[in-house]
């Protein structure tokens, strides 16, 4: 990832570089400098759509700077959520491989930064660089990251839902961060709830225990980690009987 240098990081197979939690970009670090002398860099406002659902894909998108989300919107107007993405992930690349229109929507969360590129120079960038069983076993990792994000819905209380959420926002925002103060910033209440798969007030509710255990500060927008280990604690699966009683989807939803 830009964000982090190689603190906490270590080479895995293919020059792909992992963090000490697992997080996987891609890319080597020199394919990745490469890749982004490929296009234009283009700065996103706060809120502003990187990627239209439905339009044509004509170009991706490789974010340097800042934290988006990935949503799709159904017909009836409910938006469902999908992912956060972070510095070091490429942005709309299946509608550039499969020619088809894109799938999904891109917000920007906070202010990004992300370099364009045309979808015909990337194809051809990828084959000349051997670069296609990467982005295979990127679009795996993602099936596996979704997947387990549904798995976690239907299995795990409320409370530990929502403090994986933020340890993976934590993991996009400040890479091997382990004891430092991150700051999460730009995310709504909504949002949030929306990637736990809850209401709002149950947010509010899960948010309010992990402020009394002194894990976290919150005010508008600004989620301010302050204990990681705490938070890690709060996101180790419990047995049910002991915080399902507060926090299981039947009872907080």
């Amino acid at each position: 990832m830009e964000a982090g240098g190689s603190r906490g990081r270590v080479r895995g197979r293919a020059g792909r570089v992992q963090d000490r939690r697992g997080r996987r970009r891609v890319l080597s670090d020199e394919s990745w400098r490469e890749l982004r002398d490929q296009g234009a860099t283009r700065a996103f406002r706060e809120r502003s759509v990187m990627l239209r659902q439905g339009s044509a894909g004509t170009h991706l998108l490789a974010l340097t700077d800042g934290l988006a989300k990935v949503v799709c919107r159904e017909p009836g107007g409910v938006v469902t959520w999908l992912a956060f993405r972070g510095p070091g992930d490429l942005l709309g690349e299946v509608s550039v491989f499969n020619g088809t229109p894109r799938m999904a929507e891109v917000v920007a969360l906070t202010p990004c930064t992300a370099v364009v590129l045309e979808a015909e120079r990337f194809r051809r960038f990828i084959e000349q660089h051997g670069l296609i069983m990467d982005l295979m076993r990127q679009a795996l990792s993602r099936l596996r990251e979704s997947d387990a994000h549904r798995t976690e819905l239907l299995t795990l209380p409320l409370v530990v839902r929502l403090a994986r959420a933020l340890l993976r926002l934590a993991e996009l925002t400040a890479p091997g961060s382990e004891s430092g103060v991150v700051r999460l910033t730009g995310l709504s209440q909504e949002e949030i709830a929306q990637a736990t798969g809850v209401t709002r007030n149950a947010v509010i509710t899960g948010l309010h225990r992990l402020r009394e255990s002194g894990a976290v500060e919150t005010a508008r927008r600004v989620i301010v980690i302050k204990d990681m280990k705490a938070l890690r604690d709060w996101a180790t699966t419990a047995p049910r009987t002991t915080l399902a009683s507060t926090f299981s989807p039947s009872s907080a939803e």
